[in-house]
């Protein structure tokens, strides 16, 4: 499974890991993902997504769908299936 939010799309970072000796190997920083489910009102139903932490600190602050009106996206965007709003 891609290591990948599905909500702010964060995804994993490259670069260098720098030794004392300033010598450069690459190295990877990956993001913190979770897999939640998430209860949507509006559906009745909780959805299963692969979130972020940060992304999670903001759901529980704004709520799901008002997350996705803020980005401008629906829940087609992330892969919800079956849904009838």
């Amino acid at each position: 499974m891609s290591q990948k939010c599905v909500l702010t799309g964060r995804k994993p970072a490259f670069g260098n890991q720098v030794s004392f000796s300033n010598r450069k190997t690459r190295r990877m920083r990956r993001p913190n993902i979770q897999d939640k489910n998430i209860f949507v009102p509006e559906l009745g139903r909780a959805v299963r997504l692969r979130l972020s932490t940060a992304a999670l600190r903001t759901l529980n602050k704004k709520g799901l769908m008002q997350f996705l009106r803020d980005e401008g996206m629906t829940l087609r965007d992330i892969g919800v299936k079956d849904v009838s709003l």
